[in-house]
């Protein structure tokens, strides 16, 4: 048996979402004429409170277009220095888009309006204006936090006094959302535009939503194609993300008990901070002399549990809809026998 615990994004499609999937009434999404993707598209956009969204085949397609509608070549956007935006989509705003980037340092990637507000420029004759504050939620690598509603209702008010625009990579907002009982649509009229994931978490096997204005997402249309996202019949996967906002929402909160359960299993061993583990994600911190990550990586999978070297110092656990109590208890085993 083996337990992957390195991604909430490895699960597979349950019996009864291939059940809606095979059931799904198609048609030619470029024409606007699938009826599974319209449904999904008007339900996601109505849960967060705005006018419209886009089904795009990835987070990433997603988090690039919405910046991309608010900034222009040569401007910038303003994010934290581990938002998934820079770290793991390739340079996508700067090579698709000519948009340049600069980053602020935050504790976990926990949102603080002050310091966006100290690096947000104009721009003139030789600086760059920034045009778009980036914000995550949950945050990755700060190892799931969610961030606080008064930090970001802060962040609103410094884009609405430089009149520049946020875009939320909401990826795993579904998570915060379960976790701090803040509605979808308080979150969602903080943002200009928000991008959300189905296959994390929600446990669909591919798409996002990018979510705003009816005007935004018409602009956003065309740069989806551009980007060779559009897709014709694509009613069977928009199904499965159907199925999954109205069946695996609100059960994140078991994920999110599991990933408790592991990380006191280890808080004793100082491995992980109790404080940081506020969704599906767990931390663990490896100072010398232990094992560096990718060596604990290599002993866990050896015995049967997959897990992600995140840096040279940390590995992460993540929970999700196909790790069990009893997964759970084999992942303790194994890794409080690498570890201790």
């Amino acid at each position: 048996m083996t337990v992957d615990l390195r991604s909430d994004t490895v699960t597979k499609p349950s019996q009864a979402m291939r059940a809606a999937m095979a059931a799904a009434d198609v048609g030619d999404d470029v024409y606007g004429e699938d009826p599974e993707i319209n449904a999904l598209e008007a339900e996601a956009a109505a849960l967060f409170g705005h006018e419209a969204a886009l089904f795009v085949p990835t987070g990433t397609m997603g988090n690039q277009i919405g910046v991309a509608l608010h900034a222009a070549p040569g401007d910038e956007v303003l994010c934290d220095i581990g938002a998934h935006l820079l770290a793991y989509e390739r340079g996508g705003s700067a090579a698709f888009f000519g948009i340049t980037s600069r980053t602020i340092v935050t504790a976990d990637g926990i949102c603080d309006p002050a310091a966006y507000e100290a690096q947000v420029r104009e721009g003139d004759w030789h600086t760059v204006g920034t045009r778009v504050l980036q914000v995550e939620n949950t945050h990755n690598r700060g190892g799931g936090r969610v961030q606080p509603l008064a930090a970001l209702r802060g962040l609103r008010r410094v884009a609405d006094d430089a009149g520049i625009a946020v875009h939320c990579d909401g990826a795993r907002i579904w998570n915060a959302h379960v976790a701090s009982g803040v509605p979808l649509h308080a979150y969602g009229q903080l943002f200009d535009t928000v991008s959300v994931c189905l296959s994390k978490g929600l446990g669909a096997p591919v798409g996002s939503l990018l979510i705003s204005t009816a005007d935004r997402m018409g602009r956003a249309r065309v740069l989806r194609g551009r980007m060779g996202g559009a897709m014709r019949q694509a009613g069977v996967l928009a199904a499965a993300g159907r199925y999954a906002l109205k069946n695996n929402l609100e059960r994140l909160a078991q994920d999110h008990a599991r990933a408790r359960r592991l990380a006191d299993a280890l808080v004793p061993y100082g491995l992980v901070d109790p404080a940081q583990v506020q969704t599906n994600l767990v931390m663990i911190n490896l100072p010398a002399p232990r094992p560096d990550a990718a060596t604990v990586a290599r002993a866990a999978a050896e015995a049967g549990v997959l897990v992600s070297a995140m840096d040279e110092r940390r590995v992460r656990l993540v929970t999700h809809l196909d790790v069990s109590d009893d997964d759970v208890d084999v992942a303790i085993k194994v890794l409080t026998g690498i570890l201790t």
